[in-house]
């Protein structure tokens, strides 16, 4: 069945500022290119903090990640799983799965399915699922099916590398050079986890590390600041690279500072 599709990006991630961290750079590049912005996260955050309780620190951090969004004058919800406890199992499936339905976005953008947290990781799975079987008639939920498998990216890795400590490579960055400050102001929302970060991981450069490793990974393709991407290119998913057609003067091949777009 053929579906109308319009220019809809949606992100949809673990929790509040993985988005801000990973890929804000390349949703504004898609926003000032006509595209639709949508943000969603698995989780509150409710895991991010020290002193406040589950229900303050979540409506402090959805709070936070509306404001981001709103900068790309996008829209944010959040599917209301547990930190930590976000599962591969059918109700969890099913949210994600009317997610898309609901949004019936032309790209999806996710996260790496090689991480150092399995929250990241169950994320990834969850939406490779769900924007292949959106479709599916006999899977009931809210919103009619959806009958367009969208083009589905993986973000970087944090710190670009897997649990085991190994170089988790893109396979194409976007040059985010131009969007460098809006992506440390739409960060810079999360003020509740400068807090944390610095607690429970004893790191104070929130802002900092993030523009490190967008340089990091601008390097691998001669830029000063980039955001990395690999392709889903399983059975039933869509061959061509849409990302790097609709940002072509952006998206580079790495350790190469040609210009990237696979037809």
């Amino acid at each position: 069945m053929k579906e109308k599709v319009t220019n809809t990006a949606l992100a949809i991630v673990a929790h509040p500022d993985d988005a801000e961290l990973l890929c804000a750079g390349t949703l504004a590049l898609l926003k000032d290119s006509g595209w639709r912005i949508e943000l969603a996260t698995m989780t509150p955050g409710d895991g991010g903090t020290t002193t406040l309780s589950r229900e303050e620190i979540s409506a402090i951090r959805k709070a936070e990640a509306s404001k981001a969004a709103g900068l790309l004058n996008g829209h944010y919800q959040c599917l209301e799983c547990e930190d930590i406890f976000i599962l591969y199992d059918k109700p969890t499936l099913l949210k994600v799965i009317e997610l898309i339905r609901q949004i019936r976005p032309r790209m999806v953008l996710t996260m790496s399915p090689l991480c150092y947290m399995v929250d990241h990781e169950m994320t990834s799975k969850l939406v490779q699922t769900a924007c292949f079987s959106a479709g599916v008639k006999n899977i009931k939920t809210t919103s009619p099916p959806f009958f367009h498998v969208p083009h589905l990216y993986y973000l970087d890795a944090m710190e670009g590398k897997d649990r085991l400590g190994q170089e988790v490579k893109p396979s194409m960055v976007i040059d985010i050079t131009d969007k460098i400050d809006l992506k440390e102001a739409m960060l810079v929302c999360h003020a509740s986890q400068r807090e944390w970060l610095r607690d429970h991981h004893g790191m104070d450069e929130y802002v900092l590390a993030m523009r490190s490793f967008s340089a990091k990974q601008g390097r691998l393709a001669g830029v000063p600041f980039g955001e990395g991407f690999r392709q889903h290119l399983g059975h039933a998913f869509p061959q061509d690279n849409l990302l790097a057609k609709e940002l072509e003067a952006y998206a580079k091949a790495p350790n190469a500072s040609s210009n990237l777009h696979r037809h």
